[in-house]
């Protein structure tokens, strides 16, 4: 790998100063790019999930759950699907 020879400089400063090697210092600043760039991806699909969440709809799950609870104590009576409350 080639780097300009200001930033070598620069990187072999700081990894002195936290008493890593170039290499190290190079591999843990890889690791948090690569890091960042996955969380930001999963922010982004977050995002773009909750967006078509509420496009088509969607519901609270506490709710959807109280709705299954419903259907099945209609179904199967008083005791079936009971939901424990929240506290």
């Amino acid at each position: 790998m080639d780097l300009d020879a200001d930033l070598y400089r620069a990187v072999k400063v700081e990894a002195a100063r936290a008493d890593l090697s170039v290499r190290e210092l190079i591999s843990e600043a890889l690791d948090h790019w690569l890091v960042a760039r996955e969380d930001e991806e999963d922010r982004r699909s977050a995002q773009e999930a909750l967006v078509e969440y509420e496009r088509e709809g969607g519901e609270v799950a506490a709710d959807y759950f109280r709705h299954l609870a419903a259907e099945a104590r209609a179904a199967y009576g008083a005791g079936a699907g009971s939901v424990p409350s929240e506290e």
